[in-house]
């Protein structure tokens, strides 16, 4: 059987390369190709792909993770991978709990993508190892991270907007102070960004 796919990604180089890499591999047919999260939805309601290969930062619009949950609906029929070069907690969570069937790295081999692609499509789930690595340390420390009181305040100011230096005058201490604290808080939550950190946060009911 013939897997139909839809290339969704917003840099039409990639995209160039994805369709010549697919079109050397039998029994898969990409049927269209997006450069946007809306496109992507578009398409994929009119083709009725088996598989949306979905990268997750597709510029302007929609990202990623909203163009999935609009498209994996239960009864679709339409499986969304992830193909991406972001491998965060934060966006890990974000796509399964959007409906992601699987999670794959730009990384990975050509042939593992194609056998991800075949996995998808029969609707069972595809991890790239890190990113299975990831899942199963979230699993095992499931109770959540261990932060500071300290960490715990400079987390809610973050989710509320404030940048470095109103969060020191907030919080009555140093600049330098709060990157420290912003080091940990990304280690400690596995993230590398100021809106990931909040996105764990919020998850997992971090924010005081």
């Amino acid at each position: 059987m013939t897997v139909r796919i839809l290339l969704c990604d917003d840099h039409a180089v990639v995209r160039a390369g994805l369709l010549a890499l697919l079109g050397s591999a039998p029994g898969i047919e990409v049927v269209g190709e997006a450069g946007s999260g809306e496109e992507a939805v578009a398409m994929a309601g009119h083709l009725r792909p088996d598989v949306v290969l979905m990268d997750l930062q597709l510029g302007p619009g929609i990202d990623g993770v909203e163009a999935t949950r609009r498209i994996a609906v239960p009864g679709s029929g339409v499986h969304v991978l992830v193909l991406t070069t972001y491998d965060t907690d934060a966006d890990i969570t974000r796509a399964i709990e959007a409906g992601a069937t699987g999670y794959l790295l730009k990384a990975e081999r050509p042939e593992e993508l194609f056998a991800a692609i075949r996995s998808a499509a029969q609707g069972r789930t595809t991890l790239s190892p890190p990113v299975a690595s990831r899942v199963m340390d979230r699993m095992r420390g499931a109770a959540g991270p261990t932060l500071t009181d300290r960490e715990r305040d400079i987390l809610g100011q973050l989710a509320h907007g404030l940048g470095n230096r109103e969060i020191a005058r907030a919080l009555f201490i140093s600049e330098a102070t709060v990157k420290t604290h912003l080091g940990r808080i990304y280690a400690k939550l596995g993230v590398d960004t100021r809106a990931g950190a909040v996105a764990v946060a919020k998850e997992q009911r971090l924010l005081p």
